[in-house]
């Protein structure tokens, strides 16, 4: 199933101006898009101007190459504290872990060096949120 925003009748449509078309060419509403993209396990995605996946949802485990640049952009450098990796060598980290339901999206990743993910996923490590957004690694004692 496959539907699409239409704001083309802003002044016709339901109160708040929105509607989505089913690929039938039936009118529904963003209620019964949502509830059919659900029944059928399917997850939106939200995409930039260039039509790139931007939030992948739980479907894709990776980080897409647009999602990548994104991040690199936002976040100008990896995220842990004292560490020089430029973003282009980073990995993209789920945050929180893919493993435990966090999401494929820009809002939940971070970029890591490869030495710093490998410790983001080590039980021997504790992760510390720092203020502006770094985190920092220790050794649990």
């Amino acid at each position: 199933m496959s539907a699409s925003p239409d704001h083309s009748g802003w002044d016709r449509r339901s109160a708040n101006g929105s509607s989505a078309t089913a690929p039938t060419g039936a009118v529904i509403s963003p209620g019964q898009a949502r509830r059919l993209a659900c029944e059928a396990g399917l997850l939106p995605m939200v995409l930039n101007g260039k039509s790139e996946v931007l939030d992948l949802g739980r479907r894709r485990r990776l980080h897409s190459k647009a999602q990548r640049i994104a991040i690199a952009h936002r976040d100008q450098h990896r995220t842990t504290d004292c560490c020089d990796w430029p973003p282009g060598m980073c990995h993209v980290h789920h945050d929180p872990s893919w493993a435990t339901g966090g999401p494929t999206d820009i809002e939940h990743a971070r970029l890591l060096c490869p030495r710093h993910h490998a410790r983001a996923h080590d039980p021997t490590y504790e992760t510390t949120r720092l203020p502006g957004g770094k985190v920092a690694f220790t050794r649990r004692t």
